[in-house]
């Protein structure tokens, strides 16, 4: 049996979607159709339902991702085992946009000046969608904002934390006003927030909606960036990483609110458990590592 096409069945199943991961794997979307079928038809089962609008899993393919994933991690011992050489190959990193567009630039750039030969393939994800990566052998690591990762099959360390900010648009008058707001003044703006399972941000809904008897005007959004972009339009207020914030802040596209105290988040780097670490993830492991210990994360 060949690898490629337990690869391009975890793809689709990570995906959902034969087209995304056609583009994902450099490939036709008929060969990868191709590919799942010759799949379906060596094990004698039928691997996904084909839905309109992409791909669904049917229960025997839920039971195969992790006896697939574990077929891949023994090609690449094998590979590795192999190899003489300085390490290399790809690893498949996922994060939130905030950490997206914020942290891992800089990781990236200065592993290819110290390690050329590995490449560092990006997923902006959340929790959801990174744990079923991790699983399926489709991501090495991933980065989350999470007070805690409580999944047995999953390591995670913490490498730094991140302040939160409260902010809101210039001449907002709680952004004036002399004495901190409470959470009760909060209650009583529109809120834009990152979306349900972001834990930080589940848990200030939590404290606003009892401060407000759960009436709060509350909006969730799938992205900081989408956040940051009606606060900066005046539309209402929010609770952001500081870095996510900190470039509007220095150009006043934004004004901090002094409120409660708000702790920081944890950034967690999580593995799967269970699951041989290459040498060229080792050394992205140590890279993000160190660029959070050595990087001030309060803007």
């Amino acid at each position: 049996m060949e690898t490629q096409l337990i690869r391009t069945f975890l793809t689709v199943a990570r995906t959902e979607n034969f087209t995304s991961a056609a583009a994902e794997l450099h490939l036709s979307q008929s060969t990868v159709t191709t590919q799942v079928k010759s799949l379906e038809k060596m094990l004698g089962v039928q691997l996904f339902d084909r839905m309109p609008r992409g791909a669904r899993m049917t229960a025997a393919a839920r039971r195969l991702v992790p006896e697939a994933a574990a077929v891949l991690d023994a090609e690449a011992r094998l590979r590795s085992a192999a190899a003489d050489t300085e390490p290399s190959g790809t690893v498949a990193v996922a994060a939130g946009d905030t950490l997206c567009s914020t942290h891992l630039p800089h990781v990236i750039a200065a592993l290819r000046r110290s390690h050329p030969n590995i490449a560092v393939h990006l997923f902006p994800a959340g929790t959801h969608a990174s744990v079923e990566g991790l699983r399926s052998g489709q991501l090495d690591l991933a980065l989350l904002l999470e007070d805690s990762v409580a999944f047995p099959d999953l390591t995670a360390t913490v490498i730094a934390r991140e302040a939160l900010s409260l902010v809101g648009p210039p001449g907002h008058p709680l952004a004036s006003s002399r004495k901190p707001a409470t959470w009760r003044q909060l209650a009583d703006e529109d809120v834009f927030l990152h979306e349900e399972g972001c834990s930080y941000s589940d848990r200030i809904a939590g404290r606003l909606q009892a401060a407000s008897g759960a009436h709060t005007r509350l909006t969730r959004l799938g992205s900081s960036e989408a956040v940051r972009s009606c606060v900066m339009a005046g539309l209402g207020i929010s609770i952001l990483p500081r870095t996510a914030v900190a470039t509007a802040l220095r150009e006043e596209r934004l004004a901090v609110i002094e409120g409660p105290a708000l702790p920081d988040v944890p950034v967690q780097l999580v593995r799967h458990g269970e699951r041989w670490t290459s040498p060229e993830v080792h050394v992205v492991v140590q890279a993000l590592t160190h660029h959070f210990s050595t990087t001030r994360h309060d803007g």
